[in-house]
């Protein structure tokens, strides 16, 4: 797996919860910060104060072994109810990477809800690892792209829970 190939991965989950709550939920651009271990806060900015296509965001992440560190995000995809899809910008305004969240109606209430994540076309933060290592790229990104999946399951989990509650309470 080579970070030129933008490797993806994608995790999804069923939520007994109508499409609405799990939508307000995932359009809001604060919600991995509460169950990722990874993102720590986000910010709309340029005048912009929700989700709305090319709307932008700065969002916050630390790691262990980068440190912390900001990216301005802009919304690519917007359905409301069904789409929010963000793509990261990386050195050179390129896109670095491409976050999805999708919300399938099943019926009867319940939902299936996806989270797709795209590494690359761009440059973006990984790439130092890889040039300084470029013989362990496929370890790297291997790596990289584990972390981001269980990350990104603990969120789908995060608002299950949050969904499931909210839902069953009104």
């Amino acid at each position: 797996m080579k970070y030129a190939d933008c490797p993806t991965t994608e995790t999804t989950i069923d939520i007994a919860a109508p499409a609405s709550v799990v939508w307000d939920l995932v359009s809001d651009i604060e919600l991995s910060s509460k169950f990722s271990s990874e993102v720590s806060g986000a910010d709309w900015v340029e005048g912009h104060a929700g989700p709305s296509l090319d709307a932008r965001f700065v969002g916050h992440s630390a790691h262990d072994a980068i440190g912390e560190w900001s990216t301005t995000c802009v919304v690519t995809g917007f359905e409301a109810g069904r789409l929010f899809e963000w793509s990261v910008l990386g050195t050179e305004g390129t896109v670095s990477s491409i976050w999805r969240y999708t919300i399938d109606d099943l019926g009867d209430g319940n939902v299936r809800l996806s989270h797709r994540f795209q590494m690359g076309p761009g440059r973006g933060g990984l790439n130092f690892a890889i040039d300084r290592m470029p013989e362990k790229e496929e370890r790297i990104v291997a790596n990289r792209m584990a972390e981001h999946e269980l990350n990104m399951k603990a969120v789908l989990d995060g608002v299950k829970d949050v969904a499931e509650s909210t839902a069953g309470s009104s």
